[in-house]
């Protein structure tokens, strides 16, 4: 494995890389057709996010004691986007659909996402709240799951896991990514820093937040830009 993408100089494959996402976007970042492929819809989840279940909306849910409301509209803001499987969105939608199964996904995220604690400390409590959450048909906790809402609410410190996606795109930059399917704090630090080592090496394009960091692994990893 070529570590150079980790400790210096960006290796041939990164380069390869950042070219193949220069074929597609020749202005980088800043591309009108990157912005509207990519990352526009992102942007306007975040900004609906803010508005409908930012901290202070959050909190006085919390108050109100609304748990059911707080995870309707959590479900509400991320089917806006397409960053969910249909399976993912259902079993999610089905958790959540009882009083016991929202108050328990509300508490979580609200944990996840305003609680005390360092970031390893408030994934694990996700992870532990997903994997308590009513299952109907199909598992709730998933990569997807564990990292969207994080993703959606905070892009300027979380990012979003699609496994087969990051697995590909690693794979072609030469980073040494530790996956394991289920869900844990090791694989989500080892992404976290796959996407400092991309932040760097893309320095001079100008990535804004990690929405441009998981569009650029899109691009890399997905069928869609093979």
């Amino acid at each position: 494995m070529d570590l150079s993408t980790v400790v210096g100089t960006p290796s041939r494959q990164a380069l390869a890389c950042r070219r193949k996402f220069l074929r597609i976007f020749r202005k980088g970042f800043d591309d009108p057709k990157y912005v509207s492929w990519e990352r526009r819809y992102k942007v306007e989840a975040h900004e609906d996010w803010n508005e409908s279940l930012g901290r202070a909306r959050f909190d006085a849910l919390r108050t109100e004691g609304a748990w059911e409301e707080i995870a309707g509209r959590a479900v509400r803001l991320e089917s806006r986007t397409n960053l969910l499987f249909s399976f993912e969105k259902m079993a999610l939608r089905d958790a959540a659909r009882s009083p016991h199964g929202a108050r328990l996904f509300a508490k979580g995220l609200y944990a996840l996402l305003y609680g005390r604690g360092s970031q390893e400390e408030r994934f694990v409590h996700f992870s532990e709240t997903l994997s308590e959450l009513p299952r109907i048909k199909t598992r709730v906790h998933t990569w997807p799951l564990q990292t969207v809402f994080g993703f959606i609410a905070r892009p300027e410190e979380e990012i979003f896991l699609k496994p087969n996606i990051t697995r590909n795109a690693a794979k072609a930059y030469g980073y040494p990514f530790e996956y394991t399917s289920r869900p844990s704090w090791a694989t989500y630090a080892s992404l976290l820093g796959f996407a400092r080592v991309l932040r760097r090496d893309l320095a001079d394009l100008g990535p804004r937040d990690l929405i441009d960091i998981q569009s650029f692994i899109w691009v890399l990893g997905s069928d869609e830009y093979a």
